[in-house]
């Protein structure tokens, strides 16, 4: 079972749906809009990837933060509640595939999905 989790119009994710399509890969789509990630998971990806890995510091979502709540940012049980009330600054896609976890769109690791 695969779930990729992001937000539908984005354009990164839109080229992650079309890969997992074109793979014939089956999914679940877990949208940030319309569903609440939970720190649980947040945790784990942090765990699995790395807090540098998950948090999009690059996003415009970011940069709208205010300078005391970056700083806070390096204290991980704060950063995980910024990404779970912000949810546009988690990295797009992530892909869980059993216990495999995929940040960010790599297409030759989209692939590898399908052996």
């Amino acid at each position: 079972m695969i779930t990729i989790y992001g937000i539908k119009n984005c354009s990164t994710m839109k080229k992650a749906f079309e890969k997992l399509d074109n793979l014939g890969l089956a999914y679940t789509f877990f949208d940030y809009k319309k569903q609440t990630i939970d720190i649980a998971t947040l945790q784990n990806w942090v765990n699995q990837a790395g807090i540098d890995k998950v948090l999009n510091k690059k996003g415009t979502t970011w940069r709208k933060l205010s300078e005391n709540d970056k700083q806070q940012a390096e204290n991980l049980d704060f950063a995980l509640q910024l990404l779970q009330q912000n949810p546009s600054m988690i990295k797009r896609p992530i892909v869980v595939r059993d216990k495999a976890l995929l940040v960010g769109f790599d297409e030759s690791e989209f692939e590898r999905l399908a052996d």
